[in-house]
């Protein structure tokens, strides 16, 4: 469309694209290539490493040019020489595995998202670097790209044989677990909307995900971490080398690390660094980060860091020389807080989150910077982020504080606006203008009104598509490719498996599941319900007492009570299978490899209270 050329064109003349700096940092060190597909147990392709073949050039018209330009330098897949001592396998994953050359072995930093990738991604480095042993292994913080590929590099029974130090950040595991457990199955299905989980690699579809090339969906892992770094900064010898670790919390993840090789005069960024705007809340969901926090943990990077010789991290591509490392973080840092000090300007001067997100833009001195452009995050959802972090999501407006859900308000919306066929005519003449938010506005209410309108759907699909070939943000690009994708083809069939996550919710607390049933009791059918269940764990010799009382489930670790309506004994690994929908309850209930006293029947209504998410449901029409 022409509104769509013109935009791109003007974004294209608003930067410098041809600077080169950025494509050599990328390609610099290269040792070798992969080539092929990585494959799960079932067949499916997780990475193909010629997939993106078609990323060359000049950008094509449905691509931002800006974003096509980062497209290019995430592009590099392979390994790479940060300096004597220190490599990176970047490409296989959306995430980078470090290797730091150690007194008797490698310690691995961050050791990429799913199993059948990092098995694949280590041989490769000892293939061209030498066979080796994992001398340490280091999670720099609790998202699942940064441990989930763990048991492809190492064993938990080597770990343990060989005291191993696995370490992490405080509070690691809690945030580790928590995040794939209370909310994971919603969390799971936006996912696939932020990564473009679904849409074919193509200048029409997936191009990049910002941090990196794309996400493998994959078996994930967990060893549990043996060393947690609990203080500000905390020195270590690991496998003879020194350390210094820095706790960096609340910032893009609640629990993270970044540390100093001091010796090396090489900087670890985390991901509290990378060559992108990250976000201060994800489009997947995520508990939303202090900007304020992590740009004064950046000031002190700054400072830490004026003679570093090379800063690498855990996406993208690293920086040599002290004073392209200190511009990188200083222009990081100031990005935060900039954005954190307009949006709470505007805040005080009583403006509303969608109008402080149309109005703070970055000065020419940071969005000149590639380093700091919109390519992961957006300031547009960090701004409102930032107001959500103080304010929550309500704007103040009493209109707003039992509005009408959004189909019962489009139904009315529609028929104000003279019915579907006079709002989609509306709607085409905006499109046509190249006026494409107002369009998806008038489209969006049409199809909440009626999901089976295919005119309707049919528009807003070719409109998310002009949107998403403007986008300068991965994320927003793939969230309006897939919206587009779902509007003609319907939504997946299947969620994101909690099966894969197998092993990472063996690492779980209990009680944590039992938080997790609590939040998915259907609160309708439990009106009047009092049912009590003794659940007896054989292998953990611990028991917890679940009871239903108002329509809400409480649970307690405590003896079994005698006046249950029934006992469940079975063992963790049972409960964590039936609590990832991998093995069917009522059926499991009546197996042998339960034993029960008291109710059965009791036992299986009691069970099915509970909703029984699937991941699948339909996001961009009721």
């Amino acid at each position: 469309m022409p509104a769509t050329q013109k935009a791109n064109e003007e974004m294209a003349k608003s930067l410098n694209l041809a600077d080169q700096r950025d494509f050599e940092n990328a390609a610099r060190g290269l040792i070798a290539k992969p080539t092929g597909k990585i494959l799960d147990a079932d067949g499916k392709v997780l990475v193909d490493f010629s997939g993106f073949d078609f990323i060359q050039g000049a950008a094509p018209a449905t691509v931002n040019p800006s974003l096509w330009r980062h497209a290019l330098q995430n592009k590099q897949a392979g390994l790479f020489k940060v300096m004597d001592g220190i490599y990176q396998l970047r490409g296989f994953d959306i995430s980078n595995m470090t290797l730091i050359e150690g007194k008797t072995g490698w310690i691995v930093v961050d050791p990429l998202t799913a199993r059948e990738v990092s098995v694949v991604a280590i041989e490769f480095a000892r293939k061209h670097l030498g066979n080796k042993p994992i001398s340490a292994m280091i999670y720099t913080h609790s998202h699942v790209d940064h441990f989930g590929g763990v048991l492809g590099v190492l064993s938990k029974e080597d770990a343990a044989a060989r005291k191993i130090p696995i370490i992490a950040p405080s509070g690691f595991m809690e945030e580790a677990t928590s995040e794939n457990v209370m909310v994971g199955v919603a969390m799971g299905r936006r996912s696939g909307y932020q990564f473009g989980k679904n849409l074919e690699r193509s200048a029409k579809g997936f191009v990049d995900a910002g941090l990196g090339k794309n996400l493998a969906y994959g078996s994930f892992g967990l060893i549990p971490p043996t060393v947690l770094i609990s203080q500000p900064t905390q020195e270590l010898e690991v496998d003879g080398l020194r350390f210094v670790f820095h706790n960096v919390p609340n910032t893009e993840a609640p629990a993270e690390l970044s540390f100093n090789l001091p010796d090396m005069k090489a900087y670890c960024g985390a991901e509290i660094l990378a060559q992108t705007m990250h976000n201060l809340l994800p489009i997947r969901g995520a508990k939303v980060r202090d900007s304020l926090s992590w740009s004064r943990y950046l000031d002190e990077a700054v400072q830490e860091n004026a003679t570093t010789e090379v800063y690498f991290a855990s996406h993208n591509w690293p920086v040599w020389g002290p004073a392209n490392v200190t511009e990188f973080i200083s222009k990081q840092r100031d990005m935060y807080r900039y954005i954190h000090d307009q949006t709470v300007r505007y805040m005080n001067a009583g403006y509303t989150p969608n109008e402080i997100a149309n109005m703070v833009k970055l000065p020419k001195s940071l969005s000149s910077y590639f380093g700091v452009r919109g390519y992961y995050g957006d300031i547009r959802h960090n701004v409102k982020a930032v107001y959500q972090f103080y304010l929550g999501n309500y704007d103040g407006n009493p209109a707003h504080l039992n509005s009408l859900p959004p189909a019962d308000a489009a139904k009315r919306y529609v028929a104000l606006m003279g019915g579907a066929n006079k709002t989609i005519a509306a709607a085409q003449k905006s499109f046509d203008e190249g006026d494409y938010r107002w369009a998806a506005e008038l489209l969006n209410h049409v199809v909440f009104a009626d999901g089976s309108n295919a005119k309707a759907k049919t528009l807003l699909a070719r409109t998310y598509d002009q949107m998403g070939y403007m986008s300068e943000s991965s994320t927003w690009r793939n969230s309006y490719l897939t919206a587009s994708d779902e509007l003609r083809n319907g939504p997946p069939t299947k969620g994101v498996s909690r099966a894969n996550f197998l092993d990472v919710l063996m690492q779980t607390p209990v009680e944590r599941f039992l938080d997790a049933m609590a939040a998915a009791l259907n609160a309708e059918a439990a009106e009047d319900k009092n049912y009590k269940i003794n659940l007896v764990f054989s292998d953990l010799k611990e028991t917890h007492v679940l009871w239903i009382e108002n329509a809400v489930l409480h649970h307690r670790k405590a003896p079994a009570a005698s006046d249950a309506n029934a006992t469940l004994q079975l063992t963790h690994p049972i409960f964590i299978k039936m609590m990832a929908n991998t093995a069917n309850i009522s059926d499991t209930l009546l197996s042998d490899d339960l034993k029960t006293s008291g109710s059965r029947i009791d036992l299986v209504r009691f069970f099915g209270l509970f909703d029984k998410a699937q991941g699948t449901f339909n996001v961009i029409v009721d």
